[in-house]
């Protein structure tokens, strides 16, 4: 922003709260949620749902664990007042879940949204009208306080009036200020605790007071003052659920809605991914994993996010970005080395027999797989990708667990050919460049036939011959050793080939079964002193060794 602009602008008041007590609080249980999914998020799609995309988010959001939707506003269309009669008539909403239906404080609106509820189990009738001096002055042309608190008495009136109209429904009451966020908190207070005087709510029967950041103008801090001194001032606070609805407008719309509900509120409105208008509104998905990962149970289900970010994404035509928070492709995802070196130390140290144990994986907060999310995400390789990040994809995308010394020649193998092909590398092109690179190399020695001798009068003895093709030239090998491997080294030093030392051996099984194949790396140091690594896979562990040894010469001799 230019320098000359910023005289437009004046920073908000702070809430004189010299004891406040949220920050010593800490969120041990989960609030009730309420998702605004079918009408805040609807409102703010370029293009709204259709009639049977919001049947199934609906769905969705039942199946997630929401027992409070608000479905629409009934009143504004006759679409939407068709959808909440679809609903009802279909029969599909359960009988623990409550639709919430929006309506402004105006006579028509109400009486029309009654009758959409005709024949509702559980209904929350939410009223609002708009309380700031901003509104006040530009929308409603300079209305006073008692003019706007009228609105409001008249409305709360009206809604208690109808509520004998439905008697097959629970009618639970719920009032907004709109635009709470920058309303004065004494006539924000004031104007509540009217409505209350109307409604008479009792300990059994509370009202829902939503305090609406319906614009996010300062930082979360404040917000949080905000709720602690509406709800310490409250008179009958044991009488009302305190309700917040936070917007993103200075990217904080989550933090004040956790700090929020350490203020005292007992109840959270917002969306999935947060969907809303400008920038949008809470992001449910967020705050309710961040409950999670502190082990606080919620009573919603994202164990299959991956489901819901499909479904979301179809039925709404917005998109997740990658950094999303949870849902975001990339969010498990390390390309630095360093991150990936410790990830991949976390996830070794960790018992695939206890998969409950305290999750501890360094740069992690919480283990991909309970939100649904395969491992394969969480390492990925570019240029930029370490040693133990090839290694960890290597491990778990493709059953080859490298030796550590191994590590750092096959990571900056990866990380050149990434850089060579400017872009990150998928899990099956690490393979195959590792494959092509290390594995199983035929030239210029190959191997074309291979014979064991064991002697049975000198345990562990064993004598080798071998039929190779070397540099396009026919030679038969043979050689002594006490192992395979060693005696095939004994036939290659007898025919002058020896121009290096094996400095190290390992193999393992890929998989499990009778049927799988053998691993094995073997380590050369040429004659120059370099160290080369190379691998051999075989059903066969013998010749898993021994193609390994030819992989590891076959790169000494081409190098």
């Amino acid at each position: 922003m230019k320098p000359h602009c910023l005289s437009k602008y004046r920073p908000f008041p702070k809430v004189s709260l010299p004891d406040r007590r949220w920050p010593e609080r800490e969120i041990t249980q989960a609030p009730a949620w309420c998702s605004v999914d079918l009408r805040d998020g609807n409102q703010a799609l370029a293009v709204p749902m259709s009639v049977d995309e919001k049947l199934e988010m609906f769905r969705l959001l039942v199946g997630i664990g929401f027992k409070q939707i608000e479905v629409g506003f009934p009143s504004a269309s006759d679409t939407e007042f068709a959808f909440m009669r679809r609903l009802i008539e279909d029969e599909l909403i359960p009988d623990d879940v409550h639709v919430q239906v929006l309506v402004q404080a105006r006579e028509h609106l109400i009486r029309r949204t009654f009758e959409s509820l005709q024949g509702a189990k559980n209904a929350i009738v939410h009223l609002y009208n708009s309380t700031s001096p901003l509104q006040r002055r530009v929308t409603f042309r300079n209305a006073s306080q008692d003019e706007i608190k009228r609105i409001a008495v008249d409305g709360t009136a009206l809604v208690k009036e109808l509520v004998p109209s439905l008697p097959e429904t629970k009618v639970a009451f719920q009032y907004s200020p709109e635009s709470f966020s920058d309303t004065e908190l004494d006539f924000a207070l004031d104007i509540c605790e009217s409505v209350m005087d109307v409604w008479e709510p009792h300990k059994e029967a509370p009202i829902i007071l939503n305090l609406p950041a319906t614009v996010e103008w300062f930082t979360p801090n404040i917000h949080a003052d905000q709720i602690e001194w509406f709800c310490r001032h409250l008179s009958r606070r044991d009488q009302a659920i305190i309700s917040l609805h936070t917007h993103n407008d200075r990217g904080t719309g989550i933090a004040a809605t956790e700090l929020g509900l350490l203020a005292g509120a007992d109840r959270v409105e917002g969306t999935l991914f947060g969907n809303g208008e400008r920038t949008g509104n809470l992001d449910i998905v967020t705050v309710a994993l961040n409950m999670n990962s502190h082990g606080i149970t919620t009573g919603l289900d994202f164990s299959n996010l991956p489901h819901v970010r499909e479904v979301y994404e179809r039925t709404t035509r917005m998109t997740v970005p990658d950094r999303q928070p949870y849902g975001g492709e990339l969010v498990f995802t390390a390309f630095s080395g360093s991150h990936q070196d410790a990830i991949k130390k976390g996830m070794d140290l960790r018992d695939p027999e206890e998969p409950e144990a305290r999750w501890a994986v360094p740069y992690l907060t919480i283990d991909p797989q309970d939100i649904g999310r395969t491992y394969e995400a969480i390492i990925r390789i570019n240029s930029q990708s370490g040693k133990g990040g090839v290694a960890y994809v290597l491990d778990r995308e493709h059953g080859l667990d490298l030796p550590k010394t191994m590590h750092p020649e096959v990571g900056l193998f990866v990380n050149q050919l990434a850089d060579q092909m400017g872009k990150e590398l998928s899990s099956d092109e690490i393979g195959e460049a590792f494959h092509e690179e290390f594995v199983n190399r035929q030239s210029p020695l190959q191997v074309t036939s291979y014979e064991l001798e064991h002697h049975k009068d000198a345990p562990g003895k064993v004598t080798c011959a071998a039929d190779v093709t070397f540099e396009g030239k026919t030679v038969t090998l043979k050689g002594d050793g006490n192992g395979p491997i060693n005696a095939f080294v004994q036939a290659m030093d007898n025919q002058g080939w020896k121009r290096f030392h094996l400095t190290d051996y390992r193999s393992h099984a890929i998989g499990r079964g009778s049927a799988t194949d053998s691993a094995a790396f073997v380590q050369l140091q040429s004659e120059e002193g370099r160290l080369v690594w190379g691998c051999g896979i075989d059903p066969s562990i013998e010749m898993a060794g021994l193609r390994a040894l030819v992989s590891a010469f076959n790169r000494v001799a081409s190098s």
